[in-house]
Formats: structure tokens, sequence, C-alpha cells
């Protein structure tokens, strides 16, 4: 492993929020991988990273959820650096909960990517080693996610909506999910996925897809199906789903109003449940020295 200049750093990025408006499973290879068909968008919440060179690499990690968080060799920021060829210590502050369905550490592996890639060049090539979820969070961007991830296509230009986020914090392992799947071979999207002039547009049409854990999840962790009817019940929302293979779930919102209305609803009925509004966003992903 090379050892970067001090010149570089630091370095901060952003590692936002991953949301699945829609995952459909069309199939599975014989390497037990499923295939997807999903839409990925990020929204303004998230953890933060900070990069500096060292000699020996190194992982401090901080925040609400810092405890939950493994820093040995195998986490994947670490990882991230060291398939870039970069030395560094990292600062994570680990905001978003851990093993949630909204990205998680395949976000915080892209914002690595991302911060680095001044430092030792493109790192998408890195990306697909790390994880299925993690080039798609590198790019951080809306997309469509197809293959096992490695397949991306930008989404049209998405219309303002806004999220309330919401997780029952219940342990929730993704492969019970997908071992819980009644079929693993659903019709995927249409072909085309149309251009939504607005909130109401976009859900109407996403209403019509699926998330195809969604029932699984529900039967190994019913509080998941608690929160998605609490988002749903609140004024406001456009649509509730699960996120990933959970456990957050995710209402739409046409305003910020709305949305933060909807998440202090949630909170004051459940204060034991992680509950955050933000705003869709694909502005938020900056690196900065």
């Amino acid at each position: 492993m090379n050892s970067a200049p001090p010149e570089w750093g630091p370095l901060q990025a952003f590692a936002p929020a991953k949301v699945n408006l829609t995952l459909h499973v069309v199939g599975h290879r014989r390497d037990g991988y499923h295939l997807l068909d999903s839409l990925v968008v990020f929204c303004g919440i998230g953890d933060h990273v900070t990069l500096r060179p060292s000699a020996r690499p190194a992982l401090r990690v901080v925040g609400t959820f810092a405890e939950d968080v493994p820093t040995g060799s195998d986490n994947l920021v670490l990882r991230a650096a060291a398939l870039a060829g970069v030395s560094c210590e990292i600062e994570l502050d680990k905001r978003l909960p851990v093993a949630a369905g909204i990205g998680g550490g395949s976000s915080d592996a892209g914002a690595v990517l991302r911060a680095l890639n001044g430092v030792a060049g493109a790192c998408t090539g890195a990306a697909e080693q790390l994880g299925a979820d993690v080039p798609v969070c590198v790019a951080a961007q809306p997309a469509r996610m197809q293959g096992v991830g490695e397949r991306l296509s930008p989404l049209p230009t998405m219309p303002p909506m806004w999220l309330v986020l919401v997780n029952p914090l219940v342990p929730l392992r993704t492969a019970d999910v997908f071992a819980g799947l009644a079929s693993r071979d659903h019709p995927p999207m249409p072909d085309e996925i149309p251009h939504w002039r607005n909130a109401a547009e976009a859900t109407r049409w996403l209403a019509e897809q699926r998330n195809d854990l969604e029932a699984a999840a529900i039967e190994k962790a019913p509080a998941v199906g608690a929160a998605r009817a609490a988002v749903a019940e609140t004024g406001g929302c456009l649509l509730a789903r699960m996120s990933g293979s959970g456990a957050t779930v995710f209402g739409l919102f046409a305003s910020s109003a709305e949305a933060e209305a909807a998440a202090k609803q949630i909170s004051r009925a459940q204060p034991g449940w992680w509950v955050r509004s933000a705003g869709l966003t694909d502005q938020a992903t900056r690196s900065t020295t």
C-alpha cells in the first residue's frame, strides 16, 4: 500500500442515507446472489467521514450509533481506503442506524472513495469489490440499480419530495429477510421510468411498484409493519414503504412542513424509535479540503 503525501489532507465527505423507493427481486444466480431492479435516491441526512494521511490505517467511530460499528480491518471504510491504495486515519461520525436498509456502511465506503478520488485517481473499480450497494453510493445520485448492483442508470431529475425515515430499532439480518422470500423471480419495473413533474405524479407511479422484501421482513420483525403503518397514517403521506431489507421504512411527502409534522407525531407516539425527516438530495455529496 502506498502512503499518500500529507499535502492532501484532511478531507471530509458526507455519506447520505440511501433509500430504495422500489426494490424488485427479479431472479437469483447459482452463486446465491439475487438480481434486483431498484430505484435508489439519497436524502439530506447521513454519516460524515474525515480522512487524514497516516502511515498506519486507523478508524475512530463517534456519534449516535458508534457502539454498533465494528472497527476491525474488515470495516468497509478501511477496506475502501485500502482498495484505493491510500493509508489514512478515518473518523466516522455514525448518525444512521446500522444494518438498517438505508446504505449505512455502503454509503460510508462510497463517501471514502469519493473523498479519495482526487488523491488516488478513479476509485469506481474498487466499489464493486466492496458490496452490491457501494457503486450506487459512490455516485450518490438518483439511479436505477439492476443486476447485483453493478448496472446503474441515472434517473430523470426528481421532483421536490421529502421523506420521513423511521426505524423501530429491532434487529433484522439481511440474509434472514432474503431467506424468507416466497419467490425470487418477480417481475421487473417497466423498461421506461417516467419524468415526473411533481411528487403526486411520482408517488402514483411508485405505488404501482413494490419492495419484494417487505413481507418477509415484516414476518421476521412485526415492528417494521407497525412502523410502516404509523408513517402511512400521518397527514400528507403520499406513500409508505420499507427501504432495502429493512428495518427502516419511509414516507414520501410533498412538502417539508408535512414531513416535519409527521416526524414529530411519530416521535411523540414512539419515543424509542429512530425518526428523521429530510429532503431528497443529489447535491450534498461534495468532498471538501
